[in-house]
């Protein structure tokens, strides 16, 4: 496992190192052996400034991986936000201003864009899922349907919403699904067998199981799971779940929830509601990048 990295130390969720390498990745991707219009239309020493300009109304989210863009480029390109992460902002609000030579602001263009936009669109549909919740207990969760090798980015861009983060990784919480549960031979077994493993394996981590049904909740309380997810329950199936397993374990409701929904079934009293689509289907937010010669 690696070690443990300070949240001071991050950048939008990612160690400067990992997100240096990411954006690495993603430049030679973009770039190949080189910006052949820029070489061939501007001179290579043209300085000029651009402007992040978003183009509706948006949670802004990744400011930091555009800054990283730039710099990675040209170290000696200045990266000024003109807005706060986790901010609403609306159309035509200025996001960022970004100096230098033009060649490495053309070269940085898509790149930035396109982590920024998709980090917005995440925070953006985040923001607009909690809205929902508003005055009731219920904590909004992401899942781990995340893009291969951005998932760090995309659940900072979560709780720049206003999201909880769920899982990040396989090690860092017992979550009992349905194969599971059919390689193991059921709740019961399942659940008896991680608890009687687990303080040699992940003695720090609860179990949670996922149930489809009252009488599979009450199956896995009576096995010892600490957590219950739900899974694509009514939310009147939900409510009797509540009545029955409220206060002996913790609540989890995912599957078929979306925004016109999610408000019923946080009102049935449920602790967390998990949303897969926050991460796997949120449409990138409209922004665009305006290059001035200076």
């Amino acid at each position: 496992m690696p070690p443990a990295v300070s949240s001071a130390n991050l950048i939008a969720g990612l160690a400067a190192d990992e997100l240096r390498a990411l954006v690495e990745r993603a430049l030679a991707e973009d770039i190949g052996r080189g910006d052949v219009t820029s070489q061939l239309t501007i001179s290579p020493d043209l300085k000029a400034y651009g402007e992040l300009i978003a183009k509706q109304n948006l949670v802004l989210a990744g400011l930091p991986v555009a800054g990283v863009v730039f710099k990675t480029l040209d170290p000696s390109v200045e990266f000024e936000p003109l807005a706060e992460e986790g901010a609403a902002v609306a159309a035509r609000t200025r996001l960022a201003r970004v100096t230098g030579k033009a060649a490495a602001l053309l070269a940085g263009e898509r790149v930035a864009l396109n982590f920024l936009q998709h980090l917005c669109g995440i925070a953006t549909m985040t923001r607009d899922f909690k809205s929902k919740l508003a005055g009731l207990k219920t904590e909004l969760l992401d899942t781990r349907k995340t893009t291969p090798g951005l998932r760090a980015l995309e659940k900072y861009a979560v709780r720049m919403g206003g999201g909880s983060n769920h899982r990040a990784r396989l090690d860092d919480g017992i979550l009992i699904k349905n194969n599971h549960l059919s390689l193991a031979g059921g709740i019961r077994a399942a659940v008896e067998r991680a608890g009687s493993l687990r303080p040699d394996v992940a003695p720090r981590l609860s179990i949670e199981v996922e149930v489809r049904s009252a009488v599979e909740l009450e199956e896995a309380i009576t096995a010892g799971a600490e957590a219950v997810l739900l899974d694509n329950m009514t939310p009147a199936q939900v409510r009797e779940c509540v009545a029955r397993g409220a206060g002996r374990v913790r609540l989890e409701v995912s599957g078929s929830v979306s925004a016109e929904n999610i408000r019923a079934y946080a009102e049935t009293g449920v602790d967390s509601i998990s949303v897969g689509a926050l991460t796997h289907s949120a449409p990138a937010a409209d922004i665009h990048f305006l290059i001035q010669p200076l």
